[in-house]
């Protein structure tokens, strides 16, 4: 059980550090930081491998560069529907 809470903890950290360098963290509330984390750390994870020091079984590195993919493709995509 402890694991899982540190895996949301973590999880959000990362989303809330991705959303602090690409400027969209203001826009997005806790547990879309949460979901910004996790998805993007498993993509980073996916895309770059576990490389780097790891908390709660994230690799940091890969996934705050997945999280900050995520968090543009994210932004991208709903900025197009708010134009149209």
């Amino acid at each position: 059980m402890l694991h899982w809470i540190w895996v949301l903890i973590v999880g959000g950290v990362i989303g809330l550090i991705a959303g602090a360098l690409t400027g969209h963290g203001r826009s997005m509330n806790w547990i879309a930081n949460i979901l910004a984390g996790l998805i993007g750390s498993s993509l980073g994870q996916a895309l770059l491998g576990e490389w780097g020091p790891q908390v709660a079984g994230m690799a940091i590195v890969p996934s705050i560069l997945g999280a900050v993919i995520l968090v543009i493709i994210v932004a991208f995509v709903v900025s197009r529907f708010h134009t149209a």
